[in-house]
């Protein structure tokens, strides 16, 4: 059973379902039309054998924002291995908002991680993700990531992305990084910059390679739009 957050527009109040299973969704206060929904961990993450599945499902003119309240370590799996997916379907107008913390893959650790995402024409989505390749010293474990994304038929986003430790050095990967930081757009797109790369129907990426996740100005570029 996958952790479920299912938000519906209401114009008396919009309703919230909340399903546990990994992370239990809890939902937080919020302004009218802006629903708040914080992800807590329900026991030790990221193990061997772990198969963590995240659905966002969000209708109507309705604005989901989504807090983690820690980062994720993918501890050493002695020859195992991992999964984090991620399925996201927006539709009727709704926005979706979601900073993660750092995903962290220590010495050791192997995950793949998926992510997916529909909306329909008039939704849009504001994502942040930050890859950590191994804690304080370490090289870092093995970590594949897929991300698929379509506006109604279109596809916006097919990235596939091998950060295992011989790929990664790469210097057209990470180099001598050792954190990717994302910011995606999805349904519109993030003014210029020099970090932003435009796709070919309205959606962004905005990305830093840094040694440190610390040292990414991204986190306080999406604080600045988020107020938007």
């Amino acid at each position: 059973m996958p952790t479920r957050i299912e938000v519906i527009a209401d114009p008396v109040r919009d309703r919230c379902l909340l399903t546990t299973d990994h992370l239990s969704p809890r939902q937080l206060p919020g302004r009218p039309g802006v629903v708040r929904v914080a992800l807590v961990a329900a026991g030790a993450l990221l193990l061997a054998g772990d198969e963590v599945r995240i659905e966002i499902v969000a209708s109507g003119p309705v604005r989901l924002e989504i807090v983690e309240t820690a980062g994720t370590v993918a501890y050493g799996m002695r020859g195992g291995a991992a999964r984090w997916d991620v399925d996201i379907q927006l539709t009727g107008g709704a926005s979706l908002q979601w900073y993660a913390e750092p995903f962290v893959v220590a010495a050791g650790a192997d995950v793949t991680r998926t992510t997916t995402a529909r909306l329909t024409t008039g939704c849009t989505a504001h994502l942040r993700e930050s890859l950590v390749l191994g804690r304080h010293g370490e090289v870092g474990g093995t970590l594949q990531t897929v991300t698929r994304a379509w506006l109604d038929q279109n596809l916006l986003l097919a990235e596939d992305l091998d950060l295992s430790p011989d790929s990664r050095v790469n210097w057209a990967i990470l180099g001598r990084a050792r954190c990717l930081d994302t910011v995606t757009t999805l349904g519109y797109r993030l003014p210029d910059h020099p970090h932003t790369l435009q796709l070919e129907h309205p959606a962004s990426i905005a990305r830093q390679l840094v040694h440190e996740q610390h040292d990414s100005t991204l986190g306080q570029w999406s604080t600045e739009l988020r107020r938007t």
